[in-house]
C-alpha cells in the first residue's frame, strides 16, 4: 500500500489523483490539502477518509471542522498546516497540485522529511530550483514531474544516458488563438481565452497556455528538472497534443512520448514509477490518424515566452518577478479589470522595473513576490 498526500486536491490535478486512486486500490490517501473549497474536501474526506485534511483559509477550515466533526479526520489550517502535511510521517510521496508560489514551502519541508515529490507545481522549480534541487538532491529524494511535457521528457529518458541528450523538445498546443495576430488580441475576453481546443485544465492555467507564458515556465522548469541549458530547450507547436514531448540526443534520435491528452496518465505514472500499469480510457488510434502537425511558435505575438525565457536567462530573483506579475495580471484579467494583452505588458514593466537579485534565498523570494504584486494591486485598487 502506497501512502500518498496531496496539495491542492480540489483543483484540476488533485482531483484527477482521485481518480487515479479510485483507480488502484494499493494506493491510500492520508492528506488532503486546499485553499478553501469547503463543500469539495468535505467530499473527499468523507470518500477517501485522510487522517489530515487542510485549508489554508483559516475561517473555511473552522466550517470544514464543524461539517466533519463525525469523521476521524483531524482539521488544519493556513501555512502551518500545509507544512504539516507535507511532512507527516505516514505519506511516502506528496503531490503538489496547488497552483502558485505558496507550493515552495510545503515542497522543501516534504524533502526535508524525505518525502517524494510528484511535481505539479511549475512555480515551485520556475522561483527556487536552485534551492529545491540540490535539497533534494542532498536527502535522496526524487522529484518527479506530473505535467505532460515534463513526464514525457522523463519517460524518454528513462534508461537513458542523460550526458547524451543533445536538445528537450516541449511541445506546445498553440492555445485558443494559434494563428491568430497582435491585433486579433486585443478585444479578447475572458471566456474566449477559456475555451482550450485540447486539455481541460484550472482557469489560471489555460489562461497561460492562451499567453504562451505557460510554455515559458515549462522551459524554465525543465531546465531544473533535466539540467540542460536554455540554449537546448527548444518549444514547438503540435495542436493535435498528441506528442507531449520528445528528447533528440547526440547521435540524432528522437523519443518521443505520445498519447490522448489524458492527465491522470502522467499522475499515475510519477506515483507507481519506475513501473507501469493499466489505466482505463481513450487510446491513441493509428489508423484514424492521418497527419501530425508541427510548427513553430509565434514569439512576436504570444510574448509570454520571449519573456520567460528572458527571465530565465536574467535568472536569480527575476523568474520571480515573472511568475508573480503573471499571476496578478491574470487574475486582473479573469475579473475583466485589464486587456489580454495588458498580461504582457504588466509582465514586462515589472520585470524592467526589477533590480536583479542573484542567489535569492527564500526569504528573498517571498519578498520579491510580495514586492511584486503589492505594486501592481495597488495600481488596480
Amino acid at each position: 500500500m502506497k501512502k500518498i498526500a496531496i496539495l491542492g486536491s480540489t483543483g484540476s490535478i488533485g482531483t484527477q489523483t482521485l481518480d487515479v486512486v479510485r483507480n488502484n486500490q494499493d494506493l491510500q490517501v492520508v492528506g488532503i490539502a486546499a485553499g478553501k473549497n469547503v463543500q469539495k474536501i468535505e467530499e473527499q474526506v468523507r470518500e477517501f477518509h485522510p487522517k489530515l485534511a487542510v485549508l489554508y483559509d483559516e475561517s473555511a477550515a473552522e466550517d470544514l471542522k464543524a461539517r466533519i466533526r463525525d469523521t476521524d479526520t483531524r482539521v488544519s489550517a493556513g501555512m502551518e498546516g500545509l507544512l504539516e502535511l507535507a511532512a507527516m510521517p505516514e505519506a511516502e510521496i506528496l503531490v503538489t497540485a496547488i497552483v502558485g508560489m505558496i507550493g515552495i514551502r510545503p515542497t522543501l519541508a516534504a524533502i526535508g522529511a524525505g518525502k517524494d515529490i510528484a511535481l505539479a507545481n511549475k512555480e515551485t522549480l520556475v522561483t527556487a530550483g536552485h534551492l529545491i534541487m540540490p535539497a533534494a538532491e542532498k536527502n535522496g529524494v526524487r522529484i518527479l514531474p506530473v505535467d505532460s511535457e515534463h513526464s514525457a521528457i522523463f519517460q524518454c529518458l528513462h534508461g537513458e544516458d542523460r550526458r547524451q541528450v543533445h536538445k528537450l523538445l516541449i511541445t506546445a498546443s498553440g492555445g485558443p488563438f494559434r494563428g491568430w495576430k497582435t491585433e486579433d488580441l486585443a478585444g479578447v475576453r475572458p471566456e474566449d481565452a477559456l475555451k482550450h481546443p485540447t486539455w481541460s485544465m484550472g482557469r489560471k492555467i489555460t489562461i497561460d497556455s492562451a499567453t504562451l507564458v505557460n510554455k515559458g515556465l515549462e522551459v524554465m522548469e525543465a531546465r531544473w528538472l533535466f539540467d540542460v541549458p536554455l540554449d537546448r530547450i527548444q518549444v514547438v507547436v503540435q495542436p493535435q497534443s498528441i506528442i507531449h514531448s520528445m528528447v533528440e540526443f547526440e547521435d540524432g534520435a528522437v523519443m518521443a512520448q505520445l498519447g490522448a491528452p489524458d492527465m491522470r496518465l502522467p499522475i499515475q505514472y510519477a506515483l507507481y514509477y519506475p513501473h507501469r500499469r493499466y489505466l482505463p480510457g481513450e487510446r491513441l488510434d493509428f489508423t484514424r490518424l492521418h497527419s501530425i502537425e508541427i510548427d513553430q511558435p509565434d514569439m512576436e505575438t504570444f510574448r509570454g515566452l520571449p519573456l520567460a525565457i528572458r527571465a530565465a536567462r536574467e535568472g536569480g530573483s527575476m523568474p520571480t518577478v515573472f511568475n508573480a506579475a503573471n499571476e496578478e495580471a491574470v487574475a486582473l484579467f479573469l475579473n475583466y479589470k485589464i486587456g489580454f494583452l495588458d498580461i504582457y505588458r504588466l509582465i514586462e514593466a515589472s520585470m524592467d522595473a526589477h533590480h536583479c537579485i542573484e542567489m535569492p534565498d527564500l526569504e528573498q523570494i517571498l519578498a520579491v513576490e510580495a514586492e511584486v504584486r503589492g505594486r501592481i494591486r495597488r495600481d488596480y485598487a
